[in-house]
């Protein structure tokens, strides 16, 4: 016979009992969870089951039993039965929890359930223009009170503070929406730059350095660009694109927006200098690697270079593309050394390219509706400059789509994520 314990009783078998053919439903468990997520820095999981339990009149004491392992003692109170069961030393995989009374040989319930890495979620805005419509805000206010935890990286671009079309009352107007949307819904303010001339003439000044000239001829869509906005971001020098980096950074400050730490090339136009011009200016994350197959449209005559450029520059990105650190000799891998910015694939890429049908194919390409091994990421976008009622409809009806997998609601895994923030879930190898 096992020794009795302090309150009398036997003390929990080390062995599980037998599981039942069905759960006795006298017995009412609380606190269970169909899926137990693996914590990090960013999100704390559910390292920790917090169980209640009311049971029938003569139940003296309760087990439970996790993975086979040894019983754990409920404790008993005036109001039924509690205990915390450690889920923290599980890696992922299913596992099953047995509940016994009075030391019974067969449970009376047993429950299964995933423990799983998280998938995250990334939804961002790139600001193409200095100017966003007053309609295009208030669709993205609907977004946030349609989906209530959905996070936004807004990749916002700092020509706004520079283009003079843009009336200061103007300027602080939307200023004043992002502030709004950062404090009442965390969402992110990261950076995307096109470089129009308005800002790259501008960056000296900002930063009281001689000024920086204005690319005109390097454009993916034509032949010339007197705008600066259709030219590649990687055409700037590393030094050059060091300071307009550092001159948005001002910008941003000045605005009160904080220092953006993310960042989107406009046309996705970033190479391995860029990248380390970014490491340099104190970014953690960037979203310019394309899954360029998906923006066919720009496959067409009198299209300029941009699908070209993007197949060549970022071949071997597609729907499954995972956040990796790249290499210091190939942006495209990881390596034994690496850049110290995580490069977090575009695979959803932006509305205007894939419809509801594709964007719901690469989140089930990513996920099969099983536990995840490692996290997972899932990014999607628009560009606030042309988001209209039909773009609207896309990216909603994904987001519903994706809502039915909430980790808050215990249904999958699925988790809304910060740009920035994905760097403390991919950590670059020490």
């Amino acid at each position: 016979m096992a020794c009795g314990g302090s309150s009398g009783f036997p003390n929990p078998s080390p062995t599980p009992p037998l599981a039942p053919a069905e759960n006795d439903p006298s017995y009412q468990l609380r606190g269970l969870r169909d899926w137990a997520l693996i914590g990090n820095e960013v999100d704390a999981g559910n390292e920790v089951l917090e169980i209640s339990l009311d049971a029938p009149k003569g139940t003296d004491y309760v087990d439970a039993w996790l993975a086979g392992g040894e019983g754990i003692r409920f404790t008993k109170g005036d109001n039924g039965f509690t205990a915390s069961i450690d889920l923290s030393e599980l890696g992922p995989g299913e596992y099953e929890i047995l509940f016994a009374a009075n030391g019974k040989d067969t449970a009376f319930a047993k429950h299964v359930f995933k423990r799983s890495h998280p998938l995250y979620v990334v939804v961002s805005t790139d600001w193409d223009d200095a100017d966003t419509s007053d309609e295009a805000l208030a669709l993205q206010d609907d977004l946030h009170a349609e989906h209530p935890e959905l996070l936004l990286t807004h990749f916002v671009g700092p020509y706004t503070f520079t283009d003079p079309e843009v009336s200061q009352e103007r300027e602080e107007l939307l200023v004043n929406w992002l502030k709004g949307m950062r404090d009442v819904h965390s969402d992110e303010i990261g950076l995307h730059i096109h470089p129009y001339c308005t800002f790259v003439e501008a960056a000296g000044s900002i930063l009281g350095i001689a000024d920086i000239e204005c690319n005109t001829s390097e454009s993916t869509v034509h032949a010339n660009d007197l705008s600066g906005y259709t030219i590649r971001v990687s055409a700037y020098s590393e030094e050059d694109f060091t300071n307009l980096l550092l001159a948005a950074d001002t910008l941003f400050e000045d605005a009160g927006l904080g220092k953006p730490t993310s960042f989107r090339a406009g046309g996705w136009t970033a190479e391995l200098h860029t990248m380390r011009a970014l490491e340099a200016a104190g970014y953690v994350a960037d979203t310019s690697a394309n899954n360029w197959a998906r923006m066919e449209e720009w496959n067409a005559p009198f299209s300029g270079t941009l699908y070209a450029w993007n197949k060549e520059h970022w071949a071997s990105i597609g729907d499954a593309s995972q956040p990796y650190y790249p290499s210091t000799d190939d942006i495209l891998v990881t390596g034994p050394e690496t850049l110290g910015i995580l490069e977090v694939p575009d695979n959803g890429i932006l509305v205007d390219y894939v419809e509801t049908y594709e964007m719901i194919d690469i989140f089930e390409t990513n996920w099969d509706g099983g536990l995840l091994e490692a996290p997972v990421n899932f990014s999607i976008g628009y560009h606030p400059s042309n988001f209209n009622p039909a773009f609207k409809e896309r990216i909603t009806d994904t987001l519903t789509h994706v809502d039915q997998f909430l980790a808050s609601e215990d249904k999958g895994p699925v988790i809304y994520g910060r740009l920035s923030d994905m760097a403390k879930v991919w950590r670059r190898a020490e």
